[in-house]
């Protein structure tokens, strides 16, 4: 008998599931069963919401509930066990104590036949994406009602006795349905910190104290910012925070400086005897290293056993008082992305490129834009990942990479040129600003009068976890076909359901940049 079973992540042991006594990520087989439990609550409370309808505690029960257990965001086995607590309590106030519904048991879902396994797993690991989308609009006060709803739906269909197709519905809906959420979270995000544009980040670090922010919270960060002020500390942004730079509102602040690091699975390396505190605000945290577990702090819903949690109050003076005592740098102190560029350039969010279609329009007709490539998605450990990096340095002069999310990495300190006065590499943001590349993509075919798959455009995608899953499906359901997918396919995924999205969708297996370029390219 197995001590735990997790096959969420793409680092997942032997391609097939982690089953020992950790994962590879790191997180225990306790808390991954701990993880399951609070998953097959939510189950439980969403058949009891069947009945009753549900608060707006509800909600942000069951959005948390799901955020928790994505990959990497809780190791802490004390703070999961107080949101079951919060969930049980929840089921049993929606009904005044009678007639709750009985937690799922999550085996039946992993010992469940593969095909069906997969369907749910689709759909379980997709809304879990999609609720850290909708956590972060609604820290920002921004919510909406269908996409709550669908959680609940959704959750019910884990814990169902569907068939093969009712559940393939349920999948292509939630692509659907995390549409709606990302594009609550752009809303959210511009008319609170203005639309982004683009902006050069340095990666050098100035002497004296700093504090590195971490993760994909923008609240979080201009909270930071505000209790910084005039203090002399200096902050940088690390990983999926480093979109933060272009929004118009962030940027103000002159202590926002630049980057630190590269993407989340570099951090043990990078943050070895840091002279600064780090604070996490969502997911991509590693099980944390004694030179550095003295100042790693976190917040939201993420948790690590022993470590400083700033809680619901936002008060981060232990985080201040730690990048005083620690002191920074004596001195300026240069740091370079992967290839040895020490530059970052983010922005080009819809807002941006739509404001310059005319340009990119023109470009294409003139002929000096030839193709379009979304390279982007998730960064991971794996070996592989050099893969896109490969991939961008070899594409031809006359194409422009629009990239987003961490992934973004492996790449995004290179120089590969303009076309006409515009970068070929455009950053459009954090993994949820996949909302943007997909406007930009629905207004050029608007332009050449033409469906999404006829523009000269290839989508050559990194996943790693949930969020990318949510993506994905997204993109399935707006009917988006010849996706390249690596740097492996997710062991959740069956043969059969495989096939299926192959023989729908058209969907392809990285082989090597110089293969899927020429089968791309012609």
């Amino acid at each position: 008998m197995s001590d735990m079973f997790c096959f969420q992540c793409e680092q997942t042991a032997g391609g097939k599931g982690c089953t020992g006594g950790a994962g590879v990520c790191g997180k225990k087989a306790d808390t991954s069963n701990y993880q399951d439990l609070l998953t097959g609550a939510m189950i439980g409370l969403a058949n009891t919401a069947q009945n009753v309808k549900p608060t707006d505690r509800t909600h942000k029960t069951i959005i948390e509930g799901l955020f928790i257990t994505i990959t990497n965001v809780s190791f802490d086995n004390a703070s999961i066990l107080r949101h079951i607590e919060k969930v049980n309590s929840e089921k049993l106030n929606l009904v005044n104590g009678v007639a709750a519904q009985n937690s799922y048991d999550m085996e039946n879902l992993w010992n469940a036949h593969e095909d069906i396994r997969s369907l749910k797993s689709l759909i379980l690991f997709g809304i879990r994406g999609m609720a850290a989308y909708a956590y972060h609009a609604l820290v920002l006060g921004y919510s909406d009602e269908e996409v709550n709803t669908f959680f609940y739906k959704a959750l019910r269909a884990v814990g169902s006795d569907m068939s093969i197709d009712e559940l393939l519905a349920v999948v292509m809906e939630t692509g659907e349905v995390n549409l709606k959420c990302m594009a609550l979270l752009d809303k959210a995000n511009t008319e609170t910190y203005g639309t982004p544009v683009p902006t050069s980040v340095p990666m050098t670090v100035e002497k004296g104290p700093f504090i590195v922010i971490s993760g994909h919270d923008l609240y979080d960060l201009y909270l930071l910012l505000e209790q910084t002020k005039d203090k002399g500390i200096n902050i940088y942004t690390h990983g999926e925070m480093l979109p933060a730079h272009a929004y118009p509102k962030l940027k103000a602040y002159p202590h926002l400086k630049g980057n630190f690091g590269t993407a989340w699975q570099n951090q043990q390396k990078e943050f070895h005897n840091l002279p600064a505190p780090v604070l996490f605000t969502t997911n991509c945290l590693m099980p944390v290293k004694p030179s550095y577990s003295d100042r790693v702090f976190t917040t939201e819903v993420v948790a690590y056993p022993e470590m400083v949690h700033i809680g619901d109050e936002k008060d981060f003076t232990p985080v201040i008082n730690k990048a005083l005592e620690l002191g920074g740098y004596k001195e300026d102190t240069r740091f370079t992305g992967i290839n040895g560029g020490d530059t970052l350039t983010t922005g080009f969010a819809r807002g941006t490129v739509l404001s310059v279609a005319d340009k990119v329009i023109d470009a294409v007709k003139a002929g000096a834009i030839k193709h379009f490539f979304l390279v982007g998605g998730c960064d991971g450990a794996k070996v592989g990942r050099n893969y896109y990096t490969e991939f961008v340095q070899k594409t031809p002069k006359d194409t422009v990479i629009l990239t987003l999310a961490c992934g973004k990495y492996r790449f995004n300190d290179l120089d590969i040129g303009e076309i006409g006065g515009l970068p070929r590499i455009m950053d459009m943001g954090q993994c949820n600003d996949a909302y943007s590349a997909i406007q930009v993509a629905a207004a050029l075919a608007n332009a050449f009068e033409c469906d999404i798959n006829e523009l000269p455009l290839s989508l050559v995608l990194s996943w790693y976890e949930q969020k990318a899953v949510c993506i994905l499906l997204t993109l399935l359901s707006l009917g988006i076909k010849n996706i390249y997918l690596g740097p492996t396919l997710p062991a959740f995924v069956s043969q059969n359901v495989l096939n299926i999205l192959v023989d729908k969708f058209n969907i392809s297996p990285i082989s090597t940049p110089d293969e899927d370029l020429k089968k791309i390219l012609g």
